[in-house]
């Protein structure tokens, strides 16, 4: 990951165009405040937060209860691709943007070429950022500036059902081809079973198990973006998981919907091909089926450990922030103070896993693992943590290539169009976009 986010960082900040993009379009703000000092007129400073992430109310209630300097007014908005992302971006269009926004690591690069955001650099120092886990912090650092501070790192896993896993006398699979073979024997247990869901409305998943595989979708190349889409390792991928819903061995539902919620209350669906914040979601989920499920790793396809990274949140400020010190200075807190962490973690809803690395300790001891049994899942994060590839990076089209996947995988059916032709029009999407701002592409 490091060594190629490294050289994405060059490629923004070489490229003629995008480097005048993120250094002239992002916006320096009119920062009238100093992080932790009042206003002029003596009264607290005020920000505004906008996030989804579990636990955020909870942890801005404890921030404004042990701080008399600065107010934090909290609005939960969807998940970024479920609309918290365009809500964000049509606010910094009509210049009613809030304070702090929660963004994931794959979507920075597009709000920073957007000029959406505030450099942070002066604020968020390098004694700061050495306290972070390195992969999160160059996932938040562009152009050699410092847009974000990063909250979490997210390892893949898979949380399943326990006790069907046993009453079925399925083994937990350790490799894909396992994983299918787990697949038959569920659905063979209980017609209407299945092992875990096939998300059309989440591109993020499939890319983050393509990105497992060792997929390079992005690359950058002196001030070049190369893109690939279609390389061996996303195509295994696809037909892997096309030949999983041709045979019926998984459902397809949209991710946190009704219907995938449904299913995981009644048993049909047993299992969840996730991260590391999953557990939390769970947990909260189905609190009348605590002591029932477990987390394993990921399957891979050797079977040795190995895993992408899904999802993972930063914390950043907006353009036309005037509170920008006071902005970083509460996102700081939640990220890498313990206070922060165990008021995000007690709230019962929250398994976070901390990018700095120094807080996992308190995240596990606060985080209560009787729903899964006792099990230390945070020492199963350390191992998958440890397994995420290096070698993916994120374009600054994230937007537009999630977008034009996501409508097609919606279209996925048994002889109609395939997982294959939906990467296939995100790779075109993303070279037209790319060509449209101006920058070289090869692809």
């Amino acid at each position: 990951m490091s060594r190629s986010w490294s050289r994405t960082s060059r490629v923004i900040a070489g490229t003629a165009t995008a480097l005048a993009v993120l250094t002239a379009c992002g916006g320096s703000g009119d920062d009238s405040s100093a992080a932790g000092s009042k206003g002029s007129d003596g009264k607290p400073v005020t920000i505004t937060f906008w996030g989804w992430a579990k636990g955020s109310k909870d942890v801005v209630d404890a921030f404004n209860a042990s701080h008399k300097n600065i107010r934090v007014k909290f609005e939960e908005i969807p998940s970024g691709t479920a609309g918290g992302y365009a809500k964000i971006s049509n606010a910094v269009k009509a210049g009613n943007a809030p304070d702090l926004v929660s963004i994931e690591y794959s979507s920075l690069p597009e709000f920073v070429s957007s000029g959406a955001l505030q450099d942070i650099g002066g604020e968020f120092t390098e004694a700061d950022r050495g306290k972070l886990l390195p992969q999160a912090v160059e996932l938040t650092t562009l152009g050699g500036k410092t847009w974000a501070v990063p909250f979490d790192a997210s390892p893949q896993a898979f949380f399943y059902r326990k006790d069907l896993f046993d009453r079925y006398r399925v083994e937990v699979p350790t490799t894909w081809d396992a994983f299918r073979t787990a697949a038959e024997k569920v659905k063979k247990a209980d017609a209407k079973a299945r092992i875990a869901t096939f998300f059309p409305d989440d591109p993020t998943t499939f890319e983050a198990m393509a990105w497992q595989a060792g997929a390079q979708w992005f690359k950058a190349d002196n001030d070049t973006w190369k893109i690939d889409t279609t390389d061996a390792a996303t195509t295994k991928v696809a037909t892997y998981w096309q030949g999983l819903i041709d045979a019926d061995l998984v459902h397809k539902n949209a991710s946190f919907s009704p219907e995938w919620t449904g299913s995981l209350k009644n048993g049909t669906t047993i299992g969840y091909l996730g991260a590391s914040w999953g557990a939390g979601v769970l947990k909260g989920t189905l609190p009348e089926q605590s002591g029932k499920w477990a987390v394993a790793p990921m399957p891979s396809w050797d079977g040795k450990p190995a895993s992408g990274m899904l999802g993972g949140t930063s914390f950043a400020v907006t353009k036309d922030s005037r509170q920008k010190a006071a902005a970083v200075e509460f996102a700081e807190w939640m990220s890498t103070t313990e206070a922060g962490v165990k008021a995000r973690i007690a709230s019962g809803t929250s398994s976070a896993f901390p990018a700095t690395t120094a807080l996992r300790p308190v995240a596990r001891q606060v985080f209560d693992a009787s729903f899964y049994g006792g099990q230390d899942i945070y020492a199963l994060f350390e191992q998958s943590g440890a397994a995420i590839s290096p070698n993916w990076a994120w374009g600054p089209t994230t937007g537009t290539t999630n977008t034009a996947i996501k409508d097609q995988f919606g279209k996925i059916t048994k002889g109609g169009p395939t997982i294959a032709d939906a990467i296939r029009t995100g790779h075109d999407a993303t070279v037209a976009e790319l060509t449209k701002r101006g920058l070289k592409v090869e692809g």
